[in-house]
């Protein structure tokens, strides 16, 4: 199984880019991960919806064929470390590849978010795009590494 984080926006600061290499690096060799990143909108005088539109097809024309959609999303499933693990040792066990999507500044169109096949809450708080991005990196880093009873984390 591979795992796709699909990150609408670009031109990342350095601190973001080194730091999901390095947890792109880490990951296991059975689990490999890969960063796409998707050209936003560009704003201008467009509304939300073309917005949203027009990243939508981007964002469609890079998922990996049949692979399962996991949409971050605010109002997604709020997990701990440990429950991301056991996602995804079942993600795992069904054997299709997983594309986690991070919209952009608007977020991302409501056909993924209906469409997704789960949907995944990083946190309450407000996070800039870059940080979010190195968050999930950091964050699948973790539950395979629970999942390869690596001391990497440490529970309570």
């Amino acid at each position: 199984m591979k795992l796709c984080l699909l990150a609408v926006g670009h031109r990342q600061p350095a601190w973001v880019s080194e730091g999901c290499a390095e947890y792109v690096k880490r990951m296991a060799r059975e689990l490999p991960l890969t960063i796409v990143e998707i050209k936003p909108e560009p704003r201008g005088a467009k509304s939300r919806e073309q917005l949203l539109s027009a990243e939508k097809l981007r964002i469609r024309d890079s998922l990996p064929n049949g692979c399962r959609l996991v949409a971050l999303d605010e109002k997604g499933d709020d997990l701990t470390t440990l429950q991301l693990a056991r996602r995804l040792e079942a993600w795992m066990r069904d054997g299709r590849d997983a594309a986690l999507l991070i919209g952009g500044p608007d977020g991302l169109d409501e056909e993924f978010k209906e469409q997704a096949d789960e949907r995944l809450r990083l946190s309450s708080l407000t996070l800039p795009h870059g940080l979010a991005r190195l968050l999930l990196c950091e964050q699948l880093y973790r539950a395979v590494s629970v999942l390869k009873n690596h001391p990497y984390h440490r529970e309570g």
